[in-house]
């Protein structure tokens, strides 16, 4: 009894015994390891470990995975085939198992294995591809925000301009890639029609944002795409846009915040008090 009572004490802590936890990371270990037995101390309904049994289990966590993967990159999917795909997946189950059980979270990484796989080397744009649709997939399920309202764009005092940081929608993201990832992934998804395409013609940004029910997508122009990330990691507009200056001579100020305004990417703004801008790396 009174083994038991320290038993039930420790539990009670949210203690788990060490034998448990073993149990448990042997368990998930096995589940996407083919190659690995029945856990100990697994057993079925006679009291004997069933391997079909557990195999069954293991095939269905696979395939479930394997299955969020394709729903979140369908683009990628109908590029690579749905063979290729499962493959890929199924290696990437194996090294990348679920960190949370908020399964919209799953693939984060995705892009980036896919840019690794050795397999996938020979369709270069496939992991811009992917990152476009991680993108689609993160402003699909961002917090809600209240856009700002395109008319107060005129009421901004211009000699204020300058130091005005800009909110932007929580669902912002800004995708770049030396493919023209736009047209591809386009193509590629639910209705679309693949075509001829020189992947070679130069690349494209773009701005994929939710503002209301709907994501939307928009092709950004030179310097766009650097104005609106430096927004993002708080830049004032006049510091991000000399960033988007010394990359794009032609960058338009005034059409890139006209056009933000227009695809209600803007939720606020605020007058900068200081400097609190530190212009991280980019993707290409």
């Amino acid at each position: 009894m009174a083994h038991e009572h320290s038993v039930l004490a420790s539990a009670g802590t949210g203690f788990i015994p060490e034998s448990l936890c073993e149990r448990q990371r042997h368990f998930a270990a096995a589940l996407l390891n083919p190659d690995m037995r029945v856990p100990p101390g697994l057993v079925g309904p006679n009291r004997e470990a069933s391997e079909k049994r557990f195999n069954v289990h293991r095939n269905n966590v696979v395939a479930g995975l394997v299955g969020a993967l394709k729903a979140a990159f369908p683009a990628v999917c109908r590029i690579a085939g749905d063979e290729f795909f499962a493959a890929m997946a199924r290696v990437y189950v194996a090294l990348e198992p679920p960190r949370t059980p908020v399964m919209l979270d799953y693939g984060e990484t995705f892009p980036d294995f896919i840019r690794r796989f050795e397999p996938a080397q020979s369709v270069p744009y496939l992991h811009d591809v992917a990152r476009f649709e991680r993108a689609w997939v993160e402003a699909y399920h961002a917090a809600e925000a209240s856009p700002a309202d395109p008319a107060l764009l005129a009421a901004i005092d211009s000699r204020s301009l300058p130091q005005i940081a800009f909110v932007l929608h929580p669902s912002v993201r800004v995708v770049r890639s030396s493919f023209p990832v736009v047209q591809i992934w386009s193509m590629n998804i639910e209705g679309g029609v693949p075509a001829a395409i020189d992947i070679w013609s130069g690349g494209e940004s773009a701005l994929v944002v939710r503002p209301h029910a709907e994501v939307e997508v928009c092709r950004l122009p030179a310097g766009a795409a650097t104005f609106i990330q430096s927004l993002v990691e708080n830049a004032s507009v006049a510091e991000a846009a000399t960033l988007a200056l010394e990359e794009h001579a032609s960058f338009d100020l005034a059409g890139a915040l006209r056009d933000l305004f227009m695809i209600k990417a803007i939720a606020g703004w605020n007058i900068r008090e200081g400097s609190r801008f530190s212009p991280i790396a980019r993707d290409a």
